[in-house]
This record gives structure tokens, C-alpha cells and sequence, in this order.
């Protein structure tokens, strides 16, 4: 039996990690008293049967003074033997205001106040619990499924996690760098299919477009060196904590060549096991929205 606690800060997106870990049959129990978690931990071997494999527990700041008892008593139920693991949901504080921006609903310890104040307490609230967690997941970057994906591949397929999540992302740098952006390569240098009439309409997403720009020998010596480099950096940025590592390539207008690198870039490095992985074409659609197409 698998004892998560599933924990993280506001807006990060627990909540719907508990629904996705219901819908894989874990029973889910949201926001129970730390004063009764020992008690709930003692009773999971009654419950263990057919209908129950797997247990998930939501914590969050919620819990109030309680929360600073919490490390206490996770403490004791590790010397008292329960195997337990922590999964923490996180994301970037721009991202988390944003969220509560549309939503319009107000930090739990925002007091009425600054989204932004109530979100640095909690996190020092928080601090504990992320660095105890077996499993930090950034969902900065995230849409709903692919959190779905890095939720089942953990928690279901028990394939292995560094807590790492990789976005690979083309651009054009005519509409901006992206601001999130760790790592950006300028691919501008490269045969560009704007100037081949018939591949100008179509995107690195195409075959023809993705063939004529990796038939350059440069293209696939850049595309072997980049490859090299990143397999190089994320062990590294692992060490050192970091959980979200966003690759930006960018050409002129976004829509070819930094496509047909980005794609190059993901193919290759969805070879590798034990991080998630994502890729994103922020402006493939741009041109064609900005000349009415």
C-alpha cells in the first residue's frame, strides 16, 4: 500500500492532484486534522483491502497552528515504522498571482491583504515539507493533462522521478524572449524555409520544413551539441535543487526553424527516463493571426 501526502502551496494545484489520484483509485482524504494523521496512519491496515490499495492525504496551509506541529509528528510516525511519502506541488509566485487573479478568490493567509504577502508566509511555512518531499512537482508550466501524466507515471506506472520538469519552448524573437525562459538559443543562424515559396506556409510541425532545415550539417551538429549540453546540465541543476528548467529556442518569427530544434531537441530527450518533459510553440500561429490568415 502507497501512503501519499500530498501537499503544496496555494493555487499549485493539490487539490486537483488528489482528484487525479482518486481517479487512480487511491482514497483520497482532504485536509484532515494533524492532530488525527497518526491515528488515520494506525487504522490504514484495517482499511488495506479490495477496495482500498492506495491512500492519499491533502495537508496545506489550511491547517493553520496545527501545520507547525506537523514536522513533529511525521517525525514520530517514521520512527513508529508508517512508509509514507510526500509529493509537493509548487509554482513560480508570478504564476501563482495570476492564478488567484482570475479565479478572484483570495489567499488563505493573505488576510485580506496582498496575494503576494500571503504567499511568501506560506511558503515559509511551507519550507519543511518541500524539503522533505520524495517528489516536487512545479506546475508553473503545466496544462491539467500533462500534470495528469507526471501524476500517473509517479504514482501509477512507479516509474522513477528527479523532480525535474523540462518545458521545451520555440519563439520568435521578433515577438519577444520568453520571460520565464532558463536557457535561450538563438537558432537564426540556420537555412531559413521562409525564402522557399513553398515551404513558407507551413511550420517545423511539417515534415518537408523539419527535413529541410536538419538536412544542414550545422543543423544536426548544432542539434547533437545542444542535446550534449542539457544532458549535461540537468543532473546538475537537479543537485542544486532547481525543479523547473524551461529551454527557449527561438528564430525570427517562430514558426519554422526554431520549431523544427525545439521538436529535435524533445524527440531526443524523451529518450531519457526519470524527469517530466513538455513542449510548447508559443508564436507557430502568430504570423498567420497577424496577416488575418
Amino acid at each position: 500500500m502507497r501512503f501519499v501526502i500530498v501537499t503544496g502551496v496555494s493555487g499549485a494545484g493539490k487539490t486537483s492532484a488528489l482528484k487525479m489520484l482518486e481517479d487512480a483509485k487511491y482514497f483520497c482524504v482532504d485536509n484532515l486534522p494533524i492532530p488525527l494523521l497518526e491515528k488515520f496512519a494506525s487504522l490504514m491496515p484495517e482499511i488495506h483491502g479490495e477496495d482500498v490499495q492506495n491512500v492519499a492525504l491533502g495537508i496545506d496551509a489550511r491547517s493553520g497552528r496545527s501545520l507547525d506541529e506537523l514536522e513533529i509528528v511525521l517525525d514520530r510516525m517514521k520512527k513508529a515504522g508508517y512508509d509514507f511519502e510526500i509529493l509537493f506541488l509548487d509554482a513560480q509566485d508570478s504564476v501563482l498571482v495570476k492564478r488567484y487573479k482570475e479565479t478572484r478568490r483570495s489567499h488563505p493567509l493573505a488576510m485580506g491583504g496582498r496575494v503576494d504577502d500571503g504567499i511568501r508566509m506560506e511558503r515559509e511555512k511551507m519550507r519543511f515539507l518541500k524539503e522533505r518531499a520524495d517528489y516536487i512537482i512545479d506546475t508553473s508550466n503545466l496544462l491539467t493533462r500533462e500534470l495528469k501524466q507526471e501524476i500517473d507515471r509517479i504514482f501509477v506506472d512507479n516509474q522513477e522521478f528527479c523532480n525535474m520538469m523540462i518545458s521545451v519552448l520555440s519563439f520568435g524573437f521578433k515577438y519577444g524572449i520568453p520571460a520565464d525562459a532558463d536557457l535561450v538559443f538563438d537558432v537564426r543562424f540556420l537555412p531559413n524555409p521562409y525564402y522557399v515559396d513553398e515551404l513558407r506556409p507551413l511550420t517545423g510541425l511539417d515534415d518537408r520544413v523539419f527535413n529541410y532545415v536538419m538536412d544542414c550539417d550545422i543543423a544536426r551538429a548544432f542539434a547533437d551539441k545542444l542535446e550534449d549540453m542539457i544532458n549535461f546540465l540537468i543532473p546538475n541543476y537537479v543537485k542544486e535543487g532547481k525543479t523547473n528548467l524551461v529551454i527557449a529556442i527561438g528564430c525570427t518569427g517562430g514558426k519554422h526553424r526554431s520549431v523544427t530544434l525545439a521538436n529535435a531537441l524533445y524527440y531526443a530527450l524523451e529518450q531519457e527516463e526519470g524527469y517530466g518533459l513538455k513542449i510548447e510553440h508559443r508564436d507557430i500561429e502568430k504570423d498567420a493571426r497577424v496577416k488575418g490568415i
